[in-house]
Parts: structure tokens; C-alpha cells; sequence
């Protein structure tokens, strides 16, 4: 019966996020909703953001009142179809909080061992990492100069900014990890690849930089530099599909951040270095060429920003995945396939590659 049962839980938006305040409900029981609906409002000491429903279903219990404080993992509601059962529904929330006494202390202790995955990007717009963190510690963090992160981005490159990231492992003793990046966090994590192989356990991409070299250079001054929510709201459109994904709180999260002391100058520093004269500075293929590390990769056929047109002629070991009507983030316009796919990747990524090998010879 739990097939159809999706437990909700606390999110962890943050490196730092060990818990989170559920402000609010924006969903009634009984209600229905599609994957990517706001189910709630969650804060944190540094932000407000929605919590977004992870399937289709109706919301059968809010496990959680608004007002609580609980750790990153606790259960906080169900969602289910109509017709399961009240009581399959009570004995999934008893079945939970017996398996997770400690809620998410448990999950993150109890892999100490494995890989960790780490998510490089600007938050607003990554994976949402609550999603993979069943039987891992997933960490997310955002790139100097965006979101909360410091901005002092050095001399911008990815160079720089993978020296930012493999720093960062370091720091939390953590020998090797599952990649996880997106556009410009993507190219962050195939130079890290490049510079310190070592450290990398897997690469999963989603519409990588450095695979081409053309960009959408006025997507990447408006994004910079747009101070109005009518015009940062055409900009991230672009990001989308789906125009109607784009809502005022994404908008209003990433004008807040672009109003943060330094914020602006940062990020200019690192278009200039990354992509001067509207064009790609770093041709990453030859990263991948002959590389042992499992990698997978993600594009929405429709992305305005980087083409999918940059995942052909890659080495046929490397499993493509191009969405259609997807456009420059799929993380959001396809999460459940995107968390899926990387769910199973990480957790057995060598047998993956083997996989992905057998198919090219075939």
C-alpha cells in the first residue's frame, strides 16, 4: 500500500539547515494537487521558501501545525490518492516515526561511510535535494556570490570557483562526493573533475557549462542586472518551459538576493571571466573524454539559455537525457524523473557506467 503513500518532509534548503519552522499550510486535507504545487510555507533563520509537492495526490494528513519547529527529515505530512485507506494512512505515519526516531539525525549519521552528494548552485533555482537525501547526506550549498554565500568570488572562473568547492569538502572532511550541477554549477563541477578527480565519486549535470560555446549572453545581463520584479520575472522566465512556474516568491527570492551588499559586483565579475563577449571562456570536453568517473547528463530540449545541442558528440559512455518540453531547469520541470534517475545513479554509479558501456557496444 505505501507505494502510493509519499511522505512529506521538513526540506533542507541549506548547508546549514539542521531544522525548519513550518510558517504555514497553503494546501487544505483533502485537497488535490500536481507535482510542483505549494503545499506550504517553510523558514528558516535565512529565508522563507515554498515547499513544493513532490508527486500528484490528495494532501491526506498535515502531520505538523503551522507554528512547529521540526529537524530537516521529520515527517510533516501525506499525500496519497483518494482512495487509500485511512488506516494504511496511520499505519504509514506510525511505520515512519518508527523507523526514523531521530527524524533526519538518523539519515544523516547513518551513512558516515558513503559518499556524501553535494549540490553546487544557486539554491533558488537547483535540485531540490529533500528529495534525495533517503539514504545519504546530501549537501547544498550556494555558489560564492550567489544567494547567502560570501561575495568574494576571487577572479570568477570556474577555476576559482571549483577551487571554492573542493575547499569546501576538505573543510568538512569529506574524501569523496556525488556531484550534482547545474549551467553554471555544472561547469564548476567538470572542472573540479578536471582539477582534483580525486574527489569526485560521480558527476550528475543538468544543462552543464563548458560543453559549448555559444550562450544566451542577454539572459545573463538581465539576470545580473534586472532591479524590477516585472523585468527579473521575464528574465526567469527564460529559465522555463512552463512560463507559469515562475511565480512572485522565486521572483522575490532572487531579487533579494541580487539586492544583498556586493551581490551585483560579484556576479558581473563572474560573467565577465565565464562568459566574456557572450561567449563560453572554458571548453570542458576533453574532461569528459576517456574519463572514468560515472556521469551522467540532463538538457531540456526547449533551453533558451544553453542549447541542447551541446550533449551530441559527447562519448557514448555518458547517458544523455534530453527532456522534451523542458527547458533550462529541468530539476524543476522534471523533478521526480531528474530525483529518480539521480537516486539510482549515486547509489551504485560504477554498475551505472558498466551499464551505460554495454549499451554503446551494443
Amino acid at each position: 500500500m505505501t507505494d502510493t503513500i509519499t511522505a512529506l518532509t521538513m526540506p533542507k534548503f541549506g548547508l546549514a539547515m539542521t531544522e525548519g519552522k513550518l510558517a504555514s499550510w497553503t494546501v487544505s486535507v483533502g485537497q488535490s494537487v500536481q507535482q510542483g504545487d505549494e503545499l506550504a510555507d517553510i523558514e528558516t533563520t535565512k529565508i522563507t521558501s515554498s515547499y513544493e509537492s513532490p508527486a500528484a495526490g490528495v494532501l491526506r494528513k498535515q502531520v505538523a501545525e503551522a507554528g512547529e519547529t521540526l529537524p530537516v527529515g521529520a515527517l510533516i505530512g501525506v499525500l496519497a490518492d483518494a482512495e487509500t485507506p485511512d488506516v494504511d494512512i496511520e499505519a504509514f505515519i506510525k511505520n515512519f516515526h518508527a523507523d526514523n526516531p531521530q527524524d533526519a539525525a538518523a539519515t544523516q549519521d547513518a551513512t558516515a561511510g558513503e559518499p556524501k552528494q553535494i549540490t553546487v548552485g544557486e539554491h533558488t533555482l537547483n535540485v531540490r535535494d529533500d528529495a534525495l537525501a533517503a539514504d545519504r547526506r546530501v549537501i547544498a550549498f550556494d555558489l560564492p556570490g550567489h544567494g547567502a554565500s560570501s561575495k568574494n568570488v576571487g577572479t570568477g572562473t570556474l577555476a576559482f570557483l571549483a577551487g571554492v568547492v573542493s575547499d569546501l569538502l576538505q573543510t568538512l572532511k569529506i574524501e569523496k562526493a556525488h556531484v550534482v550541477g547545474h549551467s553554471l554549477g555544472g561547469g564548476i563541477a567538470l572542472t573540479l573533475l578536471r582539477d582534483h578527480p580525486e574527489q569526485v565519486a560521480s558527476l550528475n549535470l543538468m544543462a552543464p557549462a563548458g560543453l559549448g560555446k555559444d550562450v544566451n549572453a542577454d539572459f545573463i545581463s538581465a539576470f545580473v542586472d534586472s532591479e524590477s520584479s516585472r523585468d527579473m520575472k521575464a528574465v526567469l522566465q527564460m529559465l522555463v518551459y512552463n512560463k507559469a512556474l515562475v511565480g512572485r516568491k522565486m521572483v522575490d527570492a532572487v531579487l533579494r538576493a541580487r539586492r544583498l551588499d556586493g551581490a551585483r559586483d560579484a556576479l558581473h565579475v563572474i560573467a565577465k571571466a565565464c562568459f566574456p563577449n557572450g561567449h563560453q571562456a572554458d571548453d570542458l570536453r576533453s574532461v569528459l573524454a576517456g574519463a572514468e568517473t560515472p556521469t551522467q547528463i540532463f538538457w531540456g530540449k526547449e533551453d533558451e539559455i544553453l542549447s541542447a545541442s551541446n550533449a551530441s558528440g559527447l562519448p557514448d559512455i555518458i547517458p544523455v537525457t534530453v527532456f522534451e518540453e523542458t527547458g533550462h531547469l529541468p530539476q524543476l520541470e522534471r523533478a521526480t524523473d531528474m530525483n529518480k534517475a539521480i537516486a539510482v545513479f549515486v547509489k551504485d554509479p560504477e554498475a551505472a557506467l558498466s551499464m551505460a558501456r554495454m549499451d554503446a557496444t551494443a
